[in-house]
Formats: C-alpha cells, structure tokens, sequence
C-alpha cells in the first residue's frame, strides 16, 4: 500500500491539477520567480540568448515575454526588452554601450531624468555629454569618441519634432548607435524602424509603456527595441547583469490595454488637435506648441516622418512675459479637470508648468520668452477641457 503524503505536503505538491492549457481573450498571467526545470537536461541543454530562455523570473516567463513580442511588433521591431519604467529603460541603453572616455550627445530638449543620468556618468565615470539643437542636424559634430546620440520626436515638453533623417544618417556615416525616445510617437505616429523611402532606423527605441500602452495612469514600466540581434544580446547581458525585472500582474494589465490602444491614441490626437485650434485664438499666449501646427519649429521634419498626421495628445502653450510666475501658479490651480501631475496617456487630462529658462543649455531663438504650460489630454470631451481652460484664464483677468 503507497503512503499518503501529509495533508501539508500534499498542499504543496498536489497531485491533481486541472489542464493547463485552454484559449482565452487575454493570454495567461505567470507570476514566477524560480522556475522549475523538468530535468537537468533542460537544465544544462539552454542558453541565454535562447529567444525565450526561462531560466529565471528576471529572465521571462511567457508573460513578459508576449508583452515583449507584441511591443516590439507594434514598434517595427524584432527584440524587446522590459524595464521597471521609462527612465530603468534609458538607463539600460546607457549603461550598456558608454564607458569611460566615450561621448554622448543628447538633444536640448531631451527628457529631463535622461540628461541628469548621463550628467551623473560624466562625473563619475568620465562620460562625455555633448548637447545639440534637434531641429538643426549641423549641431551635432560627432566625433571619433562618439558612441551614442539620444532623439526625441517629439521633445516632451516643447514638441519640437527633430530632423530625424539628416541626424540618423549622419550618426550612421559616423558609425554612432541612434537611440530614440518613442514614447511620444508609441510605435504609432510613424515606424521608427524604417522611417523614410531611404528606409532609415534608429538601432534602438525606448519607450515609457507607462504611458498609452498602460493607458490608466496606474503602472509603471520601459521598453528597449532593436532590430539587430547583436544589440538585443549586449542589452540583455546587461539586462540580466543588474538584475532588471518587471511584475507578471503589471505586464498582464499593460498586455490587456495593448488592443485598444491605436484607438485612445487617435481620440487624444483629435482631441489635441481641437484644444490646440482654440489655445491659438487666445490673447494669454505668445506661442502655442504642438508638431502640426505650420509655426512650430519642426513642423515640416513631422510631415516627412509622420505621413499619417497622427501626433500625440500634448500641446504646451508659452504665456506673455507679463505673466508671472504667480499668475501661472494661480491659472494651473484654476483648473478643474486638469490635474496638475507628470506624465500623460492616461484617461486624465493632467497640466505642468516649467521654467525653460532652467531646462535648456543653448540659445532657443525659435521659442518665445515667457513660462511654459504642457497640456496632456485625456480622454474627456474636448469642449469641456476647452471649457476649463477659459474658466482658470479668466482669473488671471
């Protein structure tokens, strides 16, 4: 007669467990740190670079690693990897192709946290960080310690769209890596693997997932993509090196809002596009910023790229220099609908304000003086932001 395992044993080893395998809408969630291998064969008989090599939960497990596929399909690319967030992400490309000596250029209106991580690498680690105009491609001189250019289309606080095709190709004649920031464009705006009728790439895209793919504003979470295979495997040994994992309930959450995502990002462009018209018409402003607008630096580099007319849902606005800093203090904390928060994507239309004069190293002649105010628009009625907006000008009568 077999001997019966413990009531505590059998709890945790059970020796009945329904199929494993049905089809459902949303793929499986695998929450997973260790992961059982059948035998030592399975074991020993795998490799790192495997394309999906569950070894570990740092490494994947089929959660991730379908969010990675999907992401990296919407992107026009071949290899993803997942991050904790936008900035993890950033800092993986970093930390993967910089070391000491080596020079980086990043655009004047690079996001924010990225210029502050390389600036932190240029006093520790005697990285070189060089700054160019995006919108003038003659501003970036590589040189022979040039190793990586970081884009941004569009920056994220004044929308300027780069010349992204004179930068990629001077940076490939130079044998630099392209590294874009696609957060904004979200694998949608335009194909960043094959851009152009010359089919120019960037080597790399990141992109804050916490933004549209999550479209909740509740999850945080980065993406790396490449095309090549050599890149992907340098990203992953170092992915892997500083142990770089995301949550399997997070991943499954993003993964579920991946299907309706064209259609918010669409809604929020049209919607941006509505409150951009109106933000023109007003007397407060002494320059409205968005891509598509004809007077914006930048315009005619988004027509090349961005042949489709999408574009994201942000619009900032340059207030009159008799606007003071209380006066724009006091408009942001007019607004009802708007909430004042970082970030955008979400159902919640946020408000920033920033100083330009504090984010900038070089000489902006296209930009007007004045305080700045990014709108992120969400998911409401565009009247009703429109609305809103009129309501906190009118306390600065």
């Amino acid at each position: 007669m077999t001997k019966q395992n413990s009531l505590q044993t059998t709890l945790i080893h059970a020796p009945r467990q329904a199929p494993q395998y049905i089809e459902t809408i949303q793929p499986p969630l695998f929450r997973a740190s260790t992961i059982i291998f059948k035998t030592t064969a399975h074991l020993f008989d795998r490799h790192w670079t495997n394309p999906y090599d569950y070894s570990y939960g740092t490494h994947g497990t089929p959660t991730t690693f379908t969010l990675g596929d999907n992401i990296a399909r919407i992107e026009g690319g071949n290899y993803c990897l997942l991050a904790p967030s936008g900035l993890s992400a950033i800092n993986l490309v970093n930390s993967t192709f910089l070391s000491s000596g080596h020079e980086v250029w990043v655009a004047d209106n690079i996001y924010g946290p990225n210029l502050e991580h390389l600036k932190n690498l240029q006093d520790r680690y005697g990285i070189h960080v060089k700054v160019y105009n995006p919108i003038d491609a003659n501003s970036f001189q590589p040189t022979e310690k040039t190793k990586l250019i970081w884009l941004e289309a569009a920056g994220s606080v004044t929308l300027e769209f780069p010349d992204l095709k004179n930068l990629v190709k001077k940076a490939q004649q130079a044998n630099v890596l392209t590294a874009l920031d696609n957060t904004w464009g979200a694998g949608l705006a335009f194909n960043a693997f094959d851009f152009s009728d010359e089919h120019l790439s960037v080597d790399i895209t990141v992109h804050a997932l916490t933004k549209y793919p999550s479209g909740g504003g509740d999850i945080l979470m980065g993406s790396v993509v490449t095309r090549d295979q050599l890149l992907h495997h340098k990203l992953y040994r170092m992915h892997a090196i500083q142990g770089i994992s995301v949550s399997g309930d997070d991943t499954a959450q993003i993964q579920r809002s991946l299907a309706h995502m064209p259609l918010r990002y669409e809604q929020q462009s049209n919607s941006a596009i509505a409150v951009l018209d109106w933000l023109k018409q007003q007397s407060q402003f002494c320059q409205v910023l968005h891509p598509s607008d004809a007077n914006s630096a930048g315009h005619l580099f988004w027509q090349q790229v961005c042949e489709s007319g999408k574009s994201a849902g942000l619009v900032s606005v340059i207030f009159k220099p008799e606007y003071d800093l209380a006066a724009i203090r006091k408009f942001c904390d007019s607004l009802n609908l708007f909430k004042l928060g970082f970030s955008w994507g979400g159902p919640v239309s946020l408000v920033m304000l920033y100083d330009l004069k504090q984010m900038r190293e070089l000489e902006n002649t296209h930009l007007q003086q004045g305080l700045l105010v990014r709108f992120c628009i969400g998911l409401e009625d565009p009247n009703d932001l429109i609305q809103d907006i009129q309501n906190a000008l009118k306390q600065l009568e």
